[in-house]
């Protein structure tokens, strides 16, 4: 469980600055983050509140940040302030820079222990989990004198790649890296595409460590708002920096060298993606280059901590973000969850696109969901 993006993600509790005010992304993630927090007092996980500076470092990023100040008031964020220079240093003694957003609120928990707390949460209310078992076709049952009572009260059948059956009478599918092959497989719409992008981390070495207390972030460039390196501490007390994002070969491929011909051909062969590509090319070479060349991340990171050095950072982790792209090339940026008609589309609801913060907002889009299966399936 949690194999994927849950435990690939960098373990940050976000507070909810950075959505557009009134988005399904702004309330969700201001609601989820106070579920979160209060999931993990009553479960006993551990997490750290140790809070976040966004940080401006060249002078026309000041006006960013301040309204990205302003937004975070109107998203009903906790604790938020603008701090000066010297009071950056006090917070972070290494980080440099002319203002920050100080956010107290923001903090680290592992989601992968989240989300095995929410597996048994599950399996006590009477749920079964199946791992391995990828979808390959959804039908419906045919009626006949022989079919079983149960076929026709659950008429979905759910089958797999090792022909085992499952029989349902409705249908949520959450499937990230994966969430348009599922809504195809079902009859539903292929749009919006998901086109996996790579990023990867580096680590501060051990010894090294003592330069990061909290989260320390870029002001984001709002064209791409996944983009910019940030110190991430995590709650084994190492720290991540980055990531980059550059193009994944494959869905599941954490590996530079990771290549799939299905998953390669889907991206390539998607409109979308060459229409967000010929519109960013130099923001995409500047990517693929600091993916290869360790001091061009390095560089990056000086500039909020110019004591980093090439020899205090070690190639880390890697995690591939299910980004879901329209055809005209626009990054999907809030949560979309659709169905389809006719037999099995009725009986569907997919969430098609859950971005970050969609690991802090979980509890919160579990609730929306719960009421939208409620009031969609007439429950």
């Amino acid at each position: 469980l949690a194999h994927h993006q849950s435990g690939h993600n960098s373990g940050v509790i976000h507070s909810g600055i950075y959505y557009q005010p009134g988005s399904l992304k702004a309330k969700l993630c201001v609601q989820g983050a106070a579920l979160c927090y209060e999931y993990c007092d009553q479960k006993g996980i551990p997490y750290k509140q140790c809070g976040k500076l966004i940080v401006a470092v060249e002078q026309d990023e000041v006006p960013r940040l301040k309204a990205l100040y302003e937004r975070g008031l109107q998203n009903n964020v906790r604790g938020l302030k603008l701090i000066d220079a010297k009071e950056i240093q006090v917070k972070e003694p290494f980080c440099r820079g002319l203002m920050a957003l100080d956010s107290p609120y923001t903090g680290i928990v592992n989601y992968k222990q989240v989300a095995q707390s929410y597996a048994e949460d599950f399996q006590e209310a009477g749920g079964t989990i199946l791992t391995d078992f990828e979808v390959t076709n959804m039908e419906m049952a045919k009626e006949s004198s022989s079919e079983s009572e149960d076929g026709l009260k659950y008429p979905v059948i759910v089958r797999n790649s090792k022909g085992e059956e499952i029989y349902c009478r409705h249908i949520v599918t959450c499937a990230g890296l994966y969430s348009d092959r599922l809504s195809e497989i079902s009859g539903c719409s292929p749009e919006p595409r998901i086109v996996p992008f790579r990023g990867d981390y580096l680590v501060l070495k051990p010894e090294k460590c003592y330069m990061v207390k909290g989260n320390i972030y870029p002001v984001p460039n709002p064209r791409f708002p996944f983009l910019g390196v940030h110190f991430t501490p995590r709650m084994d007390g190492s720290v991540w920096l980055g990531p980059n994002a550059v193009l994944a070969f494959k869905r599941e491929g954490y590996r530079l060298f990771d290549f799939s011909t299905k998953d390669f051909l889907d991206a390539v062969m998607y409109s979308g993606l060459w229409k967000l590509v010929l519109r960013n090319l130099s923001y995409g070479v500047s990517e693929m280059y600091r993916a290869c060349f360790l001091s061009a991340q390095v560089k990056q990171l000086q500039k909020f901590i110019p004591e980093v050095t090439i020899n205090d950072v070690l190639r880390g982790p890697s995690g591939v973000r299910a980004q879901a792209l329209d055809s005209d090339g626009n990054l999907v940026d809030d949560f979309v969850f659709d169905g389809g008609s006719g037999d099995i589309g009725s009986r569907i609801l997919h969430v098609r696109n859950a971005p970050s913060p969609a690991a802090t907002s979980s509890l919160a889009i579990a609730k929306m969901i719960a009421d939208e299966v409620k009031q969609r399936f007439e429950l």
